[in-house]
C-alpha cells in the first residue's frame, strides 16, 4: 500500500517532466516513422526541450542518482567542457571548408572520446 502511494506521488510530482518527455519521444518516433527529415526533427526537439525546461527537468533526474548524478551534473557544466566541445565543432566546420569531410568523422570520434575521457576522470577523482 506504501509503495504505490509512493509511485503515485513520484508521479504526480513529476507529471510535467514525465508529460514533456513523453511528447519528445512520441514527436521523435512520429517524425521518424513518417520520415520526417531528421535535421527538422533535431531542431524541433531542441526549441521544444528548451521551451518547455525538458533538459533542467533530465538534469535534475540525473542528479538524483547517489554520489555519481551531482558528478555527472558538475562535469556537463563545467565551461571548459562546452568550450571543448565547441572548439571541435568549430574545427570540423573549417575542415569541411577545406575538403576533408572524410577526416572530419574521425576527428569528431576522437573529440568525443576525449570529452567522455574528460568527464569520466573527472568522475573518478572526485570519489578518490
Amino acid at each position: 500500500m506504501k509503495f504505490s502511494r509512493n509511485i503515485y506521488f513520484f508521479l504526480y510530482r513529476n507529471r510535467r517532466f514525465i508529460t514533456t518527455w513523453t511528447i519528445i519521444i512520441l514527436a521523435v518516433v512520429l517524425g521518424l516513422y513518417l520520415k520526417i527529415d531528421k535535421e527538422i526533427i533535431a531542431v524541433s526537439v531542441v526549441i521544444f526541450g528548451i521551451i518547455a525546461h525538458a533538459f533542467a527537468g533530465l538534469a535534475g533526474f540525473i542528479a538524483l542518482i547517489p554520489f555519481i548524478g551531482p558528478l555527472i551534473i558538475r562535469v556537463l557544466s563545467l565551461p571548459i567542457f562546452w568550450l571543448l566541445n565547441a572548439l571541435g565543432y568549430y574545427v570540423s566546420v573549417i575542415a569541411i571548408k577545406k575538403g576533408y569531410g572524410r577526416d572530419v568523422i574521425s576527428y569528431r570520434m576522437i573529440t568525443v572520446f576525449f570529452l567522455l575521457g574528460f568527464a569520466v576522470g573527472f568522475i573518478i577523482a572526485k570519489l578518490i
